[in-house]
């Protein structure tokens, strides 16, 4: 039985599937996918979250008015968020900091950073 439940947001299906890989490595931790921000949107009204996963760069809604839509939603407004990006630069990071997501990793990702992130911010050492 799931204990932890995360959603996945990221338009690139293969990008998508490997966070879901690197993520089934984590014991008791349920995941759901969204193709884009407004699928996530979706997806959160219609449950409940532990964390959310995002990309910045998809079509129709990016990550960072997801996250800005997530802190304003109270069910889901302390939700630890983990922005995954191919945009390096420092000041995306400040930007995404600032809308209030909890951690940002650069794309290539690699699945024990990854994985280490998501059982820190869940409190799963």
């Amino acid at each position: 039985m799931a204990e932890h439940s995360c959603l996945v947001v990221e338009d690139s299906p293969m990008m998508r599937q490997l966070l879901v890989f690197a993520l089934a490595r984590i014991e008791k931790l349920k995941v759901t996918e969204a193709e884009d921000g407004v699928d996530g949107l979706r997806k959160l009204a219609g449950g409940t979250f532990d964390m959310v996963i995002t990309d910045i760069n998809m079509p129709i809604m990016d990550g960072l008015k997801l996250v800005k839509r997530i802190r304003t939603d109270e069910k889901h407004r302390d939700v630890p968020i983990i922005i995954i990006t191919t945009e390096g630069s420092t000041e995306d990071r400040q930007r995404a900091m600032a809308l209030g997501a909890n951690a940002y990793v650069t794309k290539p990702i690699q699945a024990p950073q990854v994985i280490a992130k998501v059982k820190e911010l869940l409190g799963l050492q």
